[in-house]
């Protein structure tokens, strides 16, 4: 193994929506740092085959259903990965999903079960990720204790034709990353996000590369770059970062008018 493959040996991770999509690259790619992984996730089939694929590859991993919509469930699911692995160290908030349609043609059911998946569970993840990562210890510059990455979206960016509810939500999931890293950014836990845009994945629909037009670099993402992207938010190599919203959108948010460019999806 290399040092990039090894930059997070020891360390606990938990994945929120670890089942597919973007949340399964994150699993695979901080087990392949080093990384013990618990990944939450309500299909037990889907978290237990990603568990099963890195403890193939020679990974440690563990899985615990979890509806992020219950704080209860959540504090369980940290406490588990704590009981399981020892500690927790890293957290990558990622469950979440879209609804897209004009505000007032939008479900009220459909839209209490968005924002309490999109914005109370990342609030209820974070509030009992940091009430375990205060209890570890502090580097000698009094940081180190943790690493939060949560999932927003370039819908958190701006504003979008027929996706209100859902752009509110992860404008509020980059709210909370920005504020609660001012929080805790001398207690030594570092809280970031990523903003995908048009990532390939089953929240794309079936047709998801009629979306590539769209983008600047002609390509739709891939879920492998975010997780990328979140093991490098996690090392110590981005140990100066804090309070960021990182947009991986292939250029479209540096767009005059991204609004009226392209669809963009997460987990």
């Amino acid at each position: 193994m290399n040092a990039a493959e090894t930059s997070l040996k020891d360390r606990v991770a938990l994945v929120t929506g670890g089942g597919s999509g973007i949340g399964r690259a994150a699993c695979m790619a901080l087990a392949r740092a080093g990384a013990r992984v618990v990944l939450g996730n309500r299909d037990a089939d889907s978290g237990m085959a990603v568990v099963d694929e890195i403890q193939k590859l020679g990974g440690q991993a563990a899985f615990r259903a979890a509806d992020v919509r219950d704080s209860g469930a959540v504090a369980a699911l940290v406490d588990f990965a704590v009981e399981r692995f020892g500690g927790l160290h890293i957290a990558f908030n990622n469950a979440g999903f879209g609804s897209f349609a004009p505000l007032h043609q939008t479900d009220d059911g459909e839209a209490q079960r968005l924002l309490e998946v999109n914005v109370l569970g990342v609030f209820y993840a974070m509030k009992h990720e940091i009430r375990v990562m205060l209890e570890n210890p502090a580097d000698a510059r009094g940081e180190g204790r943790g690493v939060i990455v949560n999932c927003s979206s370039i819908f958190g960016l701006g504003g979008f034709k027929s996706m209100s509810l859902y752009a509110a939500s992860k404008h509020a999931v980059a709210g909370l990353t920005r504020s609660a890293a001012l929080d805790y950014a001398q207690s030594g836990i570092r809280i970031n996000a990523v903003a995908p845009g048009p990532i390939e994945t089953p929240a794309l629909g079936p047709s998801p590369q009629m979306f590539s037009s769209y983008v600047p670099m002609g390509r739709l993402g891939q879920p492998q770059e975010v997780a990328d992207a979140v093991v490098w938010l996690a090392t110590p190599q981005a140990a100066y970062i804090t309070g960021h919203v990182l947009p991986m959108d292939g250029g479209v948010s540096a767009a005059c008018d991204p609004a009226d460019s392209v669809a963009g999806g997460d987990s």
